[in-house]
């Protein structure tokens, strides 16, 4: 299993996505793009959440950008803890640029049952 957030967890990952197919994202997720930069030890990793899949790299169509640590990322956008998401934005783990009403949708919205298959796999093939 590949560790989380190295080249080989996005190739994982894209895999995953394209095997999961059609994620049948209510439309609140699948028009949503929003940027995320993670800072760790080693500097930071650029991906985006767009169309409802995890993408390696910014997106030019997100208007919205996330800056977190991994653990916080892994918590709200894998393991979908919405908890977690309104502590570490309450607490400043997570600090937001760009269209704050993005992360409203992104609150507000439910994700698919095939997203959350898709993200649970993802889950199982991450290692700390």
């Amino acid at each position: 299993m590949p560790a989380f957030l190295t080249d080989d967890w996005f190739s994982t990952v894209d895999t995953l996505t394209a095997q999961a197919g059609d994620l049948d994202l209510p439309p609140a997720l699948a028009n949503l793009a929003i940027n995320l930069v993670v800072a760790d030890t080693t500097g930071n990793t650029e991906l985006s959440l767009e169309g409802g899949a995890i993408k390696k790299g910014l997106s030019p169509n997100a208007k919205t950008t996330l800056n977190m640590d991994g653990e916080t990322l892994r918590k709200v956008f894998l393991e979908f803890d919405m908890a977690a998401a309104m502590q570490a934005f309450m607490t400043g783990k997570i600090k937001v640029q760009g269209d704050m009403s993005q992360l409203m949708a992104l609150q507000t919205a439910k994700p698919s049952q095939a997203q959350k298959d898709l993200f649970k796999k993802v889950l199982e093939n991450t290692t700390a």
